[in-house]
């Protein structure tokens, strides 16, 4: 029970890594403030939470809410703290994957994208920092190994994910003093829906699928648990002396890629 008598907030909760992150949290003794779009992705978790631990209705708490809207932000901590009174744990994990170069591209998709992936991240952060500070707790933000290397084709999503890897360290340097740590995972490519979300039918993203044999070290794409399990390493105390990392989960496809000049 690493996260007994915690309290974490979920973005991006309802399918994918946050439901798997929020799954494991809740039997670690967290409660949870779970976020996410689609409300019946939201109802699927919360019964697959409640099958598979213990958790009471008093210490979950579903929002439907696109983190992409400000009021919504606003929204999100103001019914944390009126439930639970106290936020222990900021888990940045929504966000979206649209594909396009320099010469397609357009303002309107680059704004999406960074809306969702950096801006969100960086005004929900700023709101939850008073009460994590309170509790000397930590941030934990979803980036990608794409804000690490370059990928050609994805060009809006490599750029939020540098700059969400970038906001991290800057974060974690400013709340070291008051307690806070802020850390930042960076997955490879893992069995989810963000690709098929981001334009892939099923024969594209299965090709994906194998060609990621070749493009990670380990021979395989990920699996949620895997990236999951990261999560609450970085969220609880066993990673006490852990600020400012950009932690690459992605089956050595970081360091592969140096020698390679392979497609996202």
């Amino acid at each position: 029970m690493l996260l007994n008598n915690k309290v974490a907030i979920i973005t991006g909760g309802s399918s994918g890594i946050g439901a798997g992150t929020a799954l494991l949290f809740a039997k670690h003794g967290a409660a949870i403030c779970i976020i996410g779009r689609n409300l019946e992705n939201l109802n699927s978790i919360e019964q697959q939470i409640k099958s598979e631990t213990e958790i009471s209705d008093d210490k979950i708490l579903l929002l439907q809410l696109d983190v992409s809207v400000i009021e919504n932000l606003e929204c999100i901590i103001k019914k944390t703290i009126e439930k639970f009174g106290r936020i222990d744990v900021l888990v940045n994990n929504a966000g979206v994957l649209e594909t396009g170069t320099i010469e397609n591209t357009s303002l309107e998709q680059f704004d999406r994208v960074m809306n969702v992936n950096i801006r969100s991240i960086y005004h929900l952060t700023m709101l939850a920092t008073p009460y994590l500070i309170k509790t000397k707790g930590n941030i934990i933000n979803i980036s990608s190994v794409n804000g690490m290397r370059s990928f050609p084709g994805v060009l809006a999503y490599n750029v939020s994910k540098a700059a969400v890897d970038q906001f991290t360290r800057c974060v974690a340097l400013e709340l070291a003093g008051k307690g806070v740590r802020c850390n930042s995972i960076n997955p490879g490519v893992i069995v989810t829906n963000i690709h098929k979300r981001g334009g892939m039918n099923e024969e594209t993203y299965a090709k994906f699928l194998e060609h990621s044999k070749t493009t990670h070290a380990l021979r395989r794409a990920g699996t949620v648990d895997e990236v999951a399990s990261c999560i609450l390493f970085l969220a609880t105390d066993q990673s006490s002396f852990i600020t400012g990392i950009n932690l690459p989960v992605d089956g050595g496809r970081n360091v592969l890629v140096n020698r390679t000049n392979e497609d996202f």
